[in-house]
């Protein structure tokens, strides 16, 4: 059960008077991101985004498992979330708000659905065994924007991620751990991540990365999926007041240009990562499989 308080009508008017003046609460542009920090820990795939006052943790984390039988060639990935106290004094824990299955929708759409992760590569041996790769999103701190910073986490997390190498040997899939061989990198085939614009006043005002306080005087949310190369891989609007056409349209531009900014940040951090491991020695690890 969701426990927020609404705004006030004094806050919404405040809010969308400033916007018809071209200001934000927090000072910036309509089309600019809040301050986007994103760091990895110590564990491969475990990772920290903050995005404003948004904050979370991503895990990728893996272990072999029988295929689909539908899909006997490919390994599995999926995304959870759950949205406890830790985030929101407006969620309780152990009840999905309505925000929880939403966001994870939107999350399987961009990543999963676009085969940013080729599954295929996590296929062992056909129909018998495979990867599976599962991404959990932990909300610390929820201020607006949770599906732009959680998809900037899993991407992270996903290119970050080192699996244990596994063989075949008389039938047997022989998993070694992380002292025996050097781990195996995901293989990811594009970075797509998803755009958040909100439209107001009749869809006339429309911003980019909206905090907690803008979404609730919001009249409809616009989420774009893209990546670096300009492939639209998801595009929707679930609720709210209608939006016209043309915002898809001219904010495909924008949303583009943020896509390689925050990859751009992401890569920036990757490096760090690594560079951060070659001084303990563990750079082998980030860079290459074993020889087979």
């Amino acid at each position: 059960m969701n426990k927020e308080a609404p705004l006030s009508i004094a806050e919404r008017d405040f809010i969308l008077n400033a916007l018809r003046e071209d200001v934000r609460l927090d000072g910036r542009e309509a089309d600019q991101l809040r301050p986007l920090k994103v760091s990895f820990g110590d564990e491969y795939g475990h990772v920290k985004v903050q995005l404003g006052k948004t904050s979370l943790i991503v895990r990728i984390s893996s272990e072999v498992t029988k295929p689909r039988d539908d899909r006997p060639f490919d390994g599995d990935f999926t995304i959870a979330m759950e949205l406890t106290a830790m985030g929101s004094p407006a969620w309780d824990n152990g009840r999905s708000a309505d925000l929880e299955p939403y966001v994870t929708h939107v999350l399987d759409r961009v990543v999963r659905h676009s085969n940013a992760l080729d599954t295929e590569s996590l296929c062992i041996v056909k129909g018998v065994s495979c990867w599976s790769i599962r991404a959990d999103v932990h909300v610390i701190d929820y201020d607006g924007n949770l599906v732009d910073a959680a998809c900037i986490g899993i991407m992270a997390g996903l290119q970050h991620f080192r699996r244990p190498d596994a063989v075949v040997k008389d039938g047997q899939v022989v998993v070694y751990g992380l002292d025996e061989r050097v781990p195996v990198p995901l293989n990811i085939t594009h970075k797509p991540l998803s755009i958040t614009f909100h439209t107001f006043d009749e869809g006339k005002r429309v911003i980019l990365d909206a905090t907690r306080k803008e979404e609730q005087a919001s009249e409809a949310d616009v989420v774009i999926g893209i990546n670096n190369a300009g492939d639209v891989c998801f595009v929707s609007k679930f609720s709210g007041a209608p939006v016209d056409a043309m915002v898809f349209v001219t904010k495909s531009s924008i949303a583009l240009e943020k896509v390689k900014e925050i990859n751009g940040v992401i890569d920036k951090a990757l490096q760090a990562d690594l560079s951060k491991r070659a001084k303990t020695g563990q750079a082998d690890q980030s860079r290459a499989e074993n020889d087979r």
